[in-house]
């Protein structure tokens, strides 16, 4: 029986795309019920903030999976990511890109490179809670949860495991974000000890990135935070070759979307130049999810015999190397004649079927005494410190008093520097001896006594102890 599936066009050169990665499927008998759904600038301009119709959730829900071509998103105010509304809606919250080198026959400075990164997909800074707090000062706020952590670690290490992969790298920043990415390393740890014949390590971003694009074949599977995932991503895809190559899995609980990991090049649309390969890799991934993967290996490979006659799109092209600058039809149709072929230098593909097997339940985490015991106050004034600080620091509610003035995070009371540069935006902590446990009432009229001298609260944040130890 066909697999019901639910289709998007898209925008730009999504269109011509998806004609010609559908014209591939259908060549290699890839056995799918195409539904068609609407999304992107279109939906978006009739006023619907997501850029996709209401309906179209039931269409998607009631499929196996989701092929999407790249959409636009209108210039302007008021217009949700697309992309994350459907990964946290449908909590798709693995993100899986695979970046290989295809060596001499796509231009790269790193020929033996076969990386793949695996994105947390839901939280961190793509959650996308965000204020304006006052005319020159946003915010938005990093959210890690261990669930959602423990989810993404123990996909990478399974994902590993299935596909023969030795080693899972770990990329954070938690010599900075000590509670946050302390907390997705802390979960990595306890995971890794459960897959004891895979490496694991872990890297700081900044030089592992660094590491990743001089050399990037040092490294397997790669683990990381949302943000990171996704810029890493797009770096890794380049490195290899180009991020037209790159397709991208999404894959949750109960659904699964595939695409490529490029924007939709509205300067490219209707042009027939666009590689459709990025999309193609990405209905790869999806037959291979739905257990089609005799049909994946059938056109991954004739994929890769085309790359190997010389026959490119414009991206990349490369004289001496290319035979053809074929058209997106053109590729298209010469990936068709491939299919039943296998390439003769380049590595070829097989793809396992591997039986669904249910995660363990999410843990809880150790228990741990939790104890309130301040709070902090974020107050919306002009520097400098001088001008209201006299009309706080009386402030002093059963034990809390002010404890600390910080701007931008830097301590300008006590012992503040006179460099320091502040903007309007001040947190006040206010805390007891010893952090004694205090009550919400207590927080309250804290906040009540801001309203008594007229200072404007912007926010506040509760501060507890955690087994005695500050949660802040």
């Amino acid at each position: 029986m066909k697999i019901p599936v639910a289709i998007a066009k898209g925008d730009g050169i999504g269109p011509e795309i998806m004609d010609a990665t559908l014209f591939i499927l259908n060549a290699a008998g890839a056995e799918l019920e195409l539904h068609e759904v609407e999304i992107g600038e279109k939906v978006y301009l009739r006023g619907i903030a997501t850029g996709m119709d209401p309906k179209t959730w039931e269409v998607i829900r009631h499929t196996k999976a989701f092929l999407k071509a790249p959409i636009t998103t209108p210039q302007g105010g008021g217009f949700k990511s697309l992309n994350v509304t459907v990964r946290t809606t449908l909590g798709l919250y693995a993100n899986v890109r695979p970046c290989v080198s295809y060596f001499p026959f796509v231009d790269t400075k790193h020929p033996e490179m076969d990386v793949v990164i695996v994105r947390e997909n839901e939280e961190d800074l793509y959650a996308g809670i965000e204020y304006r707090q006052s005319p020159n000062v946003c915010q938005s706020l990093k959210i890690i949860s261990r669930q959602g952590s423990e989810k993404i670690v123990r996909y990478a290490f399974e994902y590993a495991k299935r596909h023969g992969r030795k080693k899972v790298t770990l990329f954070m920043k938690d010599n900075i974000m000590k509670f946050s990415d302390g907390l997705f390393h802390k979960v990595f740890d306890e995971i890794a000890k459960e897959y004891p014949d895979i490496l694991n390590e872990h890297w700081i971003v900044d030089i592992g990135a660094a590491k990743l694009a001089d050399t990037p074949e040092i490294f397997d599977v790669l683990v990381m935070p949302n943000l990171y995932g996704d810029i890493l991503s797009d770096v890794a895809a380049q490195i290899a070759g180009s991020v037209g190559l790159a397709g991208s899995a999404n894959i949750g609980d109960h659904g699964a979307m595939f695409e490529a990991i490029h924007g939709s090049a509205p300067r490219r649309a209707g042009q027939n130049v666009a590689n459709p390969s990025g999309l193609l890799l990405g209905a790869v991934q999806m037959l291979v999810h739905l257990g089609q993967e005799r049909v994946a290996e059938r056109i991954h490979n004739g994929w890769l015999r085309t790359l190997e006659e010389g026959i490119h799109t414009y991206d990349i092209y490369k004289e001496g190397v290319s035979r053809e600058k074929a058209g997106t039809k053109e590729f298209a149709k010469a990936v068709a004649a491939n299919l039943g072929k296998g390439p003769e230098q380049l590595p070829p593909v097989t793809y396992k079927s591997f039986p669904h097997t249910p995660a363990p339940p999410l843990s809880e985490g150790p228990f741990e005494d939790r104890k309130l015991v301040g709070i902090d106050v974020f107050i919306y004034h002009k520097p400098p410190l001088t001008l209201f600080f006299s009309r706080i620091s009386h402030i002093a509610i059963g034990p809390l008093h002010l404890k600390m003035v910080t701007n931008r995070g830097v301590r300008v009371w006590p012992e503040g520097q006179p460099e320091t540069f502040c903007i309007e935006q001040w947190r006040c902590r206010f805390l007891g001896h010893d952090n004694v446990a205090v009550s919400q009432h207590d927080l309250i009229q804290i906040l009540d006594a801001f309203d008594r001298v007229g200072i404007e609260v912007i926010k506040s944040e509760n501060l507890y102890t955690f087994a005695g130890k500050p949660g802040f």
